[in-house]
Formats: C-alpha cells, sequence, structure tokens
C-alpha cells in the first residue's frame, strides 16, 4: 500500500513515494512544472506505477499554527487531486520541512543551484517518513 507524499509549489512540487510495505520512504522527484494539467499528469503516471493508495499533501501552516494563503492553496488542490484520482487526501503539517531538507542539501556538500533542484523533492521525504512515522506510533 505505497503511500505519496506532494510538496506543492507554484513550479516545482516534490513527490515521494513509500515503498509497498508503507515503512520507507522510496522514489523521490521534484516536478518542474508551472501547468497543473501537466502536474497532473505526472503525478497520475507515478500513481499508477507504484500503486499508490493513499496521498498526502502538504499543508504550509504559519509557524504559530495559524493558516494563511498557501494554506488555502493547498486545501483547494487537496480537493483537484481527490477528483482527478479518486484516491483520500491527508492534509499533513508541513512546517520546517523545506528549511530541514536544505539543511541537509547543504550538508552534504550541495551548492545553492544543486540544492534548489532537489530541495522540493527532500522536503516530500522528510514529510512522508513523518506521516510514516505517525501511522506507525498508532495515534
Amino acid at each position: 500500500m505505497p503511500i505519496m507524499a506532494i510538496d506543492y509549489g507554484d513550479a516545482h512540487t516534490g513527490v515521494a513515494v513509500s515503498d509497498r510495505t508503507g515503512l520507507l520512504a522510496g522514489h523521490t522527484e521534484t516536478v518542474h512544472t508551472r501547468r497543473r494539467e501537466e502536474l497532473l499528469r505526472r503525478l497520475g503516471e507515478l500513481i499508477r506505477e507504484y500503486g499508490v493508495t493513499e496521498l498526502v499533501l502538504g499543508y504550509p501552516k504559519n509557524m504559530d499554527g495559524t493558516l494563511g494563503p498557501r494554506a488555502e492553496k493547498a486545501e483547494a488542490f487537496a480537493k483537484v487531486l481527490e477528483e482527478a484520482f479518486s484516491l483520500p487526501v491527508r492534509l499533513w503539517d508541513e512546517r520546517r520541512t523545506t528549511v530541514d531538507a536544505h539543511n541537509i542539501l547543504f550538508a552534504a556538500g550541495k551548492n545553492a543551484k544543486k540544492r534548489k533542484k532537489t530541495v522540493d523533492a527532500v522536503a516530500a521525504a522528510l514529510m512522508l517518513e513523518g506521516y510514516l512515522d505517525f501511522r506507525r506510533s498508532g495515534r
């Protein structure tokens, strides 16, 4: 039962897919497009390729827990995903995932240009790991 995490952005969307056991983050990639239909096409390909059964969408809350315009965009995109793929979509608090992803890539010696190409995929993987840990804990 693979799960897909999506770090949705205007021009770059990070994607991470768990293994079939739903225990580990596996495939990651960044979809570089501003066109929603192109993004949905690629997500659909990945959903079919990996047999994804659930989607986890980053929910960008403010640091104080309030919701802003980016959270509203995520809520609207969650509805689009549900309609397009008929899969459950869970909104997942993504605070600090992009900051943590930049720190991980920096520590790995990636320069700013290389980090920009992969940071969204790493952020999606961090989101997915958090969600998988949450599911394992039984909360």
